[in-house]
């Protein structure tokens, strides 16, 4: 009687598999969800920003020069910008940050020159 006891007793004390696993299940859905999720949607944004990137729009670059695109090189993926007159800067087309409306970048001066 005591060795059924035991083994009663011992088969009780073992946690199921299963459920000593849910925790780090739990932490991965909520991390996905959290950071995963958003930054790809985030990615698919810009990868359809750049591939409707088209001449005369105004774009700032990662390092903050703004200027308008005027032609593309190497299959598309150099992006001629127009910086200033006679100034145009070859950048990868991953450099791109904003593509921003035409009449946008011209409103934002002529308010600034009227100040």
């Amino acid at each position: 009687m005591h060795t059924i006891f035991m083994t009663i007793t011992q088969e009780a004390a073992q946690p199921n598999p299963i459920m000593s696993f849910l925790p780090f299940i739990l932490i991965m859905v909520v991390i996905y969800f959290l950071m995963m999720r958003p930054q790809m949607k985030k990615q698919k944004e810009k990868q359809k920003m750049l591939e409707a990137l088209k001449k005369g729009d105004n774009v700032v670059t990662r390092g903050g020069i703004h200027g308008k695109v005027v032609g593309f090189a190497e299959e598309g993926k150099i992006v001629i910008v127009k910086v200033d007159d006679n100034v145009k800067l070859n950048f990868d087309k991953a450099a791109v940050e904003i593509v921003m409306p035409v009449g946008k970048a011209t409103e934002k001066n002529e308010k600034a020159a009227k100040k």
